[in-house]
């Protein structure tokens, strides 16, 4: 974790998101999740978002947003909404989502890192 990165905090509202694309969709949902994490990245409370993508195709993202009432922004948001239909309808193979609210947060960064 740098400097300039986020530090996690207590009250925070993190969502794990995990799935497996369908092989047609992988285009398709490129070209919306630009769309979808841009919307994502202007919406108040958003603190940071990133995706993992494992050796077996899964993909797990994960977002943070402040707390509750800016992730319920998020959630309820029209265009996310629609998103959502449309990952269940055509891109999605899979998927599972968990959403938890952070009762304890630590960071630490090495200030000698170069060492």
């Amino acid at each position: 974790m740098s400097a300039d990165r986020p530090r996690p905090h207590a009250g925070q509202v993190v969502t794990v998101f995990r799935n497996r694309l369908r092989e047609p969709a992988r285009e398709a949902y490129a070209a919306e999740l630009e769309v979808v994490a841009d919307l994502a990245r202007s919406m108040p409370g958003f603190v940071e978002t990133k995706t993992f993508v494992a050796d077996d195709g899964e993909r797990a993202t994960i977002v943070t947003f402040a707390d509750e009432e800016s992730h319920r922004g998020w959630r309820d948001h029209p265009r996310h909404r629609a998103a959502q239909r449309n990952g269940i309808a055509d891109y999605y193979e899979e998927y599972s989502i968990a959403v938890g609210t952070t009762s304890y947060a630590s960071a630490f960064t090495r200030s000698d890192a170069g060492r």
